[in-house]
């Protein structure tokens, strides 16, 4: 569970931390803290070891990122208090919250609340150039498919999805740098990948061989939209190095979520620190583009932590009571 600062130890990090937040009631926040990603190679280890620094050089709270299976994953941790902070999308996290999760059947997730809006995760798949598979009508019938981890979001979501356009496949998981591998030596034919964009392992592709970023046609977006919680979405030209057009598929968002115990000033200060810092965000990573107030609304599955929802509605959100954990 989440550890607190006790007796002299809250002394001695007082003394440690930044001369902004010398003055904020500091009572029950943790001596340390991790946050919930997902596997190495992906944006959600890429942006989540990025803000967990940028939270812990801010606040002077010893804090760092874990691999995890992703968000559906990451809001069991969150849930139980075993990460801190963590990464979840928006589907995986209303299956979450009403007990259908396939890692707890039964276990509403209902300690998990949400800490502030990250970016739009859109689903396209990669193929080897040489392999001629250029749109996903083209994915032969029993190709090995990569999905990422076992319950991330590419691998709840995009097997459904491909299923529902009648292609058949057999199903491989694991870690998205593993998957690369495996594609190179010709193991598996095509990988799924759902992740904010440019996805780090797609870009190591690109720079070891020639690869085929594959779209949704517009009959397969409608049909996405349609049986999915995603709507379309354009990859833009240059986020990766061979794009000369946008390429057309579906997205989902992404939020970072808070297990709703913590204390109610360091879940605000986190939220300050983050969303008053968009240039820094972007250093970490370019998807971070979309992690400004504007997107407060993106969020209509997870109640919010009262500390995050102080700092968005002093900032002008109009977060309904009955969204906010009490």
């Amino acid at each position: 569970m989440i550890k607190t600062i006790l007796g002299t130890s809250a002394i001695a990090l007082a003394a440690a931390v930044p001369a902004l937040a010398q003055d904020v009631d500091r009572t029950g926040w943790p001596t340390s803290f991790t946050v919930g990603t997902a596997s190495q190679g992906g944006t959600f280890f890429v942006y989540g070891s990025g803000y967990a620094n940028l939270i812990a050089e801010e606040l002077g709270v010893t804090g760092g990122a874990e691999v995890t299976g992703g968000p559906m994953q990451n809001m069991a941790l969150v849930h139980t208090g075993e990460a801190a902070l963590g990464m979840t999308t928006m589907g995986p996290a209303q299956v979450s919250i009403a007990g259908e999760s396939p890692l707890a059947p039964g276990l509403e997730m209902t300690n998990v609340c949400a800490h502030f809006p990250m970016y739009e995760t859109p689903f396209h798949a990669v193929a080897l150039s040489s392999s001629g598979i250029t749109s996903l009508s083209d994915i032969p019938d029993g190709a090995r498919v990569g999905f990422g981890p076992s319950g991330a979001t590419a691998d709840v979501y995009f097997p459904e999805m491909l299923t529902a356009l009648g292609i058949n496949f057999e199903r491989r998981n694991g870690g998205w740098n593993d998957l690369g591998g495996q594609m190179q030596d010709g193991l598996i034919d095509v990988i799924g990948f759902a992740a904010g964009v440019p996805i780090p392992q797609v870009s190591e592709l690109q720079a070891s061989t020639n690869v085929n970023i594959i779209e949704f046609t517009e009959e397969e977006q409608a049909l996405m939209t349609e049986l999915f919680p995603v709507a379309n979405f354009d990859i833009p030209v240059g986020t990766y190095s061979d794009m000369t057009e946008p390429a057309r598929v579906v997205s989902m968002w992404n939020f970072a979520i808070a297990n709703c115990d913590l204390p109610e000033s360091f879940v605000y200060e986190a939220t300050r620190v983050i969303m008053e810092d968009n240039e820094r965000m972007m250093q970490i990573h370019s998807s971070a583009e979309t992690t400004v107030f504007e997107n407060w609304d993106k969020n209509t599955v997870i109640p919010w932590h009262p500390g995050a929802a102080r700092w968005f509605i002093e900032n002008g959100a109009d977060i309904p009571a009955e969204m906010i954990k009490q």
